[in-house]
């Protein structure tokens, strides 16, 4: 595997909150994205944003893929195929903890291919379709508690 990809947001930083604009007490819309250090030969990028802080276990509020190879994702995109979020949605469905802060993993992995999913597909079903065709990965956490 070669070096991880850098995640950066220019919206916020590693371990620093979320700005509420990319929350579900804002716009509730994806914040913006940089990718850095993506293999020569990336043929898509996918998505998984998730809180394992989530009472009931992992919430994932984005999960996409076959994303083209860029090094950036605009805000309020629709960057590739976007599956389905614990919020039984096909976009991205921002922070909205319950109670106190939780940590929200936005985790990028460069593929060797496209991959054929349904758009009904879960994170689950999309982790099981990148085995052995992860390139590189990484990730950024934000935090946020509810206003």
């Amino acid at each position: 595997m070669e070096a991880k990809i850098k995640v950066s947001s220019t919206a916020f930083s590693g371990n620093s909150e979320i700005p509420e604009k990319y929350t579900c007490d804002g716009e509730n819309v994806n914040p913006p994205l940089r990718f850095d250090h993506l293999p020569e030969t990336t043929k898509s990028l996918a998505l998984i944003v998730d809180d394992p802080d989530a009472p009931a276990g992992t919430w994932d509020h984005w999960v996409v893929w076959n994303i083209e190879p860029a090094k950036e994702l605009a805000e309020n995109s629709i960057p590739g195929e976007e599956g389905k979020n614990s919020f039984k949605q096909n976009h991205y469905g921002g922070p909205c903890p319950p109670s106190g802060t939780h940590r929200y993993f936005f985790k990028v992995y460069a593929l060797d291919s496209k991959l054929d999913l349904d758009k009904d597909s879960e994170k689950e079903d999309l982790e099981k379709a990148m085995q052995g065709k992860i390139l590189s990965s990484g990730e950024l956490i934000g935090l946020y508690s509810k206003k």
